[in-house]
């Protein structure tokens, strides 16, 4: 599957944005779908999860109340909704996939074998 992220930018604190990441390839909902990020210096780390029919969600504790990842298997897109944003949510978001509709641990980075190409989002305070 390839993975096209888009919708980052640059927003002053308190305000929101929508990521968006179109897919290619077998049927979407076939796929575990994913956010993460990495600021500069720093790991990438999780940041929200979906199950292939959407169904199942996860968020890391630093978003949860903030984001919302949803997604539209008829489009092949993924969403991530960031509302209230703060200047430490700064970072390169990236989509990623895995090659199944459902795995245990939505966090786990281990299951995710395709990684789109990164959006930056600049939260300015």
């Amino acid at each position: 599957v390839q993975l096209q992220a888009s919708g980052g930018g640059m927003v002053q604190s308190g305000g929101s944005l929508r990521l968006s990441c179109a897919a290619s390839g077998r049927t979407f909902s076939t796929y575990v779908m994913g956010w993460f990020r990495q600021a500069p210096g720093k790991e990438r780390e999780f940041v929200a999860g979906i199950s292939g029919g959407g169904g199942t969600t996860s968020y890391a504790d630093s978003v949860t109340g903030r984001f919302t990842i949803s997604r539209d298997n008829a489009k092949a897109t993924v969403y991530l909704q960031m509302n209230s944003l703060k200047p430490e949510d700064t970072a390169v978001y990236y989509c990623a996939a895995a090659a199944t509709s459902w795995v245990l641990d939505l966090r786990e980075r281990q299951y995710y074998n395709y990684w789109g190409q990164g959006t930056l989002v600049t939260v300015s305070s």
